[in-house]
C-alpha cells in the first residue's frame, strides 16, 4: 500500500476516506515508518464524519492507535517529536472543520504530554496550550457524539 490509496479518493473525506487512511497508517507502521504512520492518523482524524457512520462502530477515532503508536515506537525507529508537531498543527490549523481537527490535535498533543512527557515542546513557538478540560469541552462542542468519552478514556488508561 503506497499514497496512492489515499489520492484514490480525491477530495472526498468520508468513510472510506477514513478507513483507508487507517489502513495505510497501519501499512506505515509494519514498515516502522512511525513518523509517516502519525500523520496518516492525523489525515483520518481529519475525515468528515457525523459519529454514526459504520465504519466508526468497526474502527473508532484512532486515539488509541495514536497512543500505541508512541508507545511502542522502538528507540531505533524515527517518530520525530510528536508533541511539537501537534503543537504547531493545533496552532496553525486551517478549514475545512477548523474548529473539529484543531481540537483533535490538541487531544493529541495532549496524549504526547501525558505518555511521552520527556519530549519537549517548541520553545520558539509561543502558544497558548490548553489544559485536558478545555480540550475536553472543545470535544465535545467540536467532535462527533462520544469523542470526549474516547479521548479521556485513552488518555485516563
Amino acid at each position: 500500500m503506497d499514497w496512492r490509496a489515499m489520492n484514490a479518493h480525491g477530495g472526498a473525506r468520508d468513510g472510506g476516506f477514513y478507513l483507508t487512511a487507517l489502513t495505510y497508517a497501519h501499512s506505515l507502521w509494519q514498515r516502522s515508518l512511525a513518523a509517516r504512520a502519525v500523520l496518516c492518523l492525523d489525515r483520518a482524524f481529519g475525515a468528515d464524519l457525523a459519529g454514526d457512520e459504520p465504519v466508526l462502530r468497526a474502527w473508532p477515532l484512532p486515539y488509541a492507535a495514536m497512543a500505541w503508536f508512541l508507545t511502542h515506537t522502538p528507540p531505533e525507529v524515527f517518530i520525530g517529536n510528536p508533541r511539537v508537531h501537534f503543537q504547531h498543527y493545533a496552532d496553525r490549523m486551517n478549514e475545512p472543520r477548523k474548529d473539529q481537527r484543531r481540537w483533535r490535535a490538541w487531544a493529541c498533543w495532549a496524549l504526547v504530554r501525558h505518555l511521552r512527557p520527556e519530549w519537549p515542546a517548541d520553545p520558539k513557538h509561543a502558544v497558548a496550550e490548553p489544559s485536558v478540560d478545555e480540550i475536553a469541552g472543545r470535544l465535545r462542542r467540536h467532535g462527533v457524539p462520544g469523542e470526549e468519552t474516547l479521548w479521556r478514556s485513552v488518555l485516563e488508561a
